[in-house]
Formats: C-alpha cells, sequence, structure tokens
C-alpha cells in the first residue's frame, strides 16, 4: 500500500492517526473523548475521529460536556484536515437517536460506518494508523460479515491473512484462533496454519515492535502440554514436529510449554511474544496481568491498527465511569509502531517512555 502525501504543509512526521467511535450506544465514544482529552496527542499525530457530528454533539451532552473544549474541525476528507485540531470526518448522514447502554441496530450501522470509511482511507493510501473503539458484533449489519475487527481488517486490507496480538510494553500474546468455539480448536491446529501465524507474529515482533531476533514460546493445548501424551498427543502429533521444523527459520522459537506453569511463573518476561492455542487461553492471563492498559493489536496489515482490550460496556455507558487506559496505550503503541515502519530520523517517544495517562 503505497503512502499519499498528506495536506500541503502538514508535518510529515506526524501521521493521520485514525480513531472509529465502535458502538456509538456503548463506551466507544467516551474513550475516544478522553484520549483525545490528552493534549500530548496532537504534538505527535493529527487525530482524525470517523463519526458524526450531530452524534459526537448529544454524547459529549450525555457525558456532561466531556470533550466541549477540544478544538475540533469538521471535516468531510482528508484532504482537508486541519494539523492543529482534531478532525471529526463525517462517516454518515443520518441523525440516528443516542440510546446509551443499548445496542440497536442504528448503533451498529454506526459502528459499521465509522469502519467502513477509515478502511477506504487507509485503501487509499491516506491513512496509515487506526484505532478501533468496541463494536458489539450482534448488531452489526450484513455487509460486516466478519467475526470481529480482525477478520474484517484482514479480509479487507490483509490478503485474508492477520493476527490478533494482545500486547503490552512487557507482555505480548499472539492467538493461532481467535473467535472460533472451544470443540473447533483441535481442528484448526493444523502445521499450515502454525507455520503462517508463527512468521505473521516474528515479521511483526521485528517491524512493530522492535525485537530484531524475536524469542517466540508456543503453548501447548492439553493440560500439562499433554504429559507425554497421556493427556492428549496434539503436542507430539503437530506441535512438536511443526516447531522443530521451523526452528530451521526461527532458532528462539520454544515449546510446547504447559499454559498454567508458564503464566503462574512469569515466563512470559523472558519472551518477545508468546503464541496461545485458543482465546481464553491468552486472554485471561493477559488481561489479569495488564490490567487496563492492555491493547488489541492487528498484525500482518498494511496498516497499523490497535484497539482497547476491553468490549462495549453497555452497563456503564454515559455514566462516565469508562477507563480510557487502554485507548491510550492503543493510541501510543499505534504510533510508536508507526515510527518504527517508517524509521523516522526524528523517532517519536516509545510506548515505555510515555509520561504516565492523563487523569
Amino acid at each position: 500500500m503505497q503512502v499519499k502525501p498528506g495536506p500541503e504543509g502538514r508535518d510529515p512526521q506526524r501521521p493521520l492517526l485514525g480513531f472509529t467511535l465502535g458502538d456509538t450506544n456503548g463506551i466507544g465514544p467516551e474513550v475516544v473523548l478522553k484520549t483525545l482529552a490528552d493534549p500530548r496527542l496532537l504534538n505527535l499525530c493529527v487525530p482524525v475521529v470517523y463519526g458524526n457530528g450531530r452524534l459526537v454533539r448529544r454524547y459529549r451532552k450525555a457525558m456532561a460536556d466531556q470533550g466541549e473544549d477540544l478544538p475540533w474541525h469538521f471535516i468531510s476528507s482528508l484532504e482537508q484536515v486541519n494539523p492543529k485540531k482534531i478532525n471529526l470526518l463525517s462517516a454518515w448522514e443520518d441523525d440516528w437517536e443516542v440510546q446509551l447502554g443499548k445496542p440497536t441496530a442504528e448503533s451498529g450501522q454506526a459502528a459499521y460506518l465509522s469502519l467502513a470509511k477509515a478502511v477506504a482511507d487507509a485503501k487509499a493510501g491516506t491513512l496509515q494508523a487506526l484505532v478501533t473503539a468496541p463494536i458489539a458484533k450482534s448488531n452489526m449489519p450484513e455487509a460486516f460479515a466478519a467475526t470481529g475487527h480482525t477478520d474484517y481488517l484482514a479480509r479487507e486490507l490483509g490478503g485474508g491473512k492477520s493476527l490478533m496480538v494482545m500486547a503490552t510494553e512487557f507482555m505480548r500474546v499472539a492467538l493461532l484462533t481467535d473467535h472460533i468455539p472451544l470443540k473447533d480448536v483441535p481442528r484448526a491446529l493444523t502445521p499450515q496454519r502454525l507455520k503462517e501465524r508463527l512468521q505473521l507474529f516474528a515479521d511483526s515482533l521485528r517491524k512493530d515492535f522492535g525485537a530484531l531476533h524475536p524469542k517466540i514460546a508456543v503453548l501447548g493445548l492439553n493440560p500439562h502440554a499433554g504429559e507425554d501424551g497421556t493427556l492428549g498427543r496434539e503436542e507430539i502429533d503437530v506441535l512438536g514436529p511443526a516447531l522443530q521444523e521451523l526452528k530451521g527459520q526461527m532458532p528462539t522459537l520454544l515449546g510446547p510449554f504447559a499454559a498454567d506453569a508458564f503464566f503462574g511463573r512469569h515466563q512470559y518476561r523472558r519472551f518477545d511474544g508468546v503464541l496461545a492455542l485458543y482465546h481464553d487461553q491468552g486472554l485471561i492471563p493477559f488481561k489479569a496481568l495488564a490490567a487496563d492498559e492492555g491493547v488489541n493489536f492487528t498484525a500482518g496489515l498494511p496498516l497499523v491498527r490497535t484497539s482497547p482490550a476491553h468490549g462495549t460496556a453497555f452497563d456503564i455507558a454515559g455514566k462516565q465511569r469508562a477507563e480510557a487506559g487502554s485507548t491510550r496505550a492503543a493510541a501510543w503503541m499505534a504510533l510508536d509502531a508507526l515510527r518504527r515502519r517508517r524509521q523516522a530520523p526524528v523517532p517519536a517517544p516509545k510506548l515505555e517512555k510515555m509520561p504516565k495517562p492523563l487523569p
């Protein structure tokens, strides 16, 4: 994907950073507004919110005018961005009602249109990085036709290939399988999938996270990693041979490890990345350890995409109780990854060097 130059006069070291609003009846708009309230963001990038002016004003009122003092600039295309302001790009024209705490067909449509417009700009080469707010897959329109952001972006931008990576500054956990039923995981555990996902992971660790020779741990599928075949043979029949074959390309690839002991002994700190085999195997320990600053990173795309590591939280929507730490971390991580990809001569602050988030 070729990145086109931005509007005349814009500092090329301050990239366009897009934000989608997610389900507009959830906490997505709230955490985006709270993230945009951090004044450091405008020093690092040109923020672009894909949304609707009327909806943002209504949501701001529901949040006791959260974001009222932000320097908004309303635009209809990226050619009109103001590098000194927060740009609100109109992604739809309908005047839908905000029904906080309740997923509706309209809020799902708004989430889709926000995302689809950002993806269109990414395809055009004008948007280099994107932070997506949470969606509720149950009310997304048929046009979405995906199990989540990762699958949708893989289809639209990644040639059908992508990898979900949950990341913080001290741990990165990738998922061999993500949103599939647990009963289908053993069938999805194939040598081809392992090789493809591990290659995507290693490439991203080098390109996006700066690990020149990434050390990757692979978890086992069964309790105690199968315990020599007595608790399952996937480690012996599939994982072992595939990992041995890959060691020629990735000499620092190790495993399979028993997942409980691996996380319980904090072994993840010895590795640049960890490949979990199914959703809960990776996300339960990650969310328990990462607290409110975990980030969902999509590897394998020409676009840098991050997201907060939480859902729509309809139960607290509009109550000003949503923590924005994960969304802030997603913004910093997106900019850090983009800096590494572009190899900018004057680097932006690294994620681990960023000041503490504002209250």
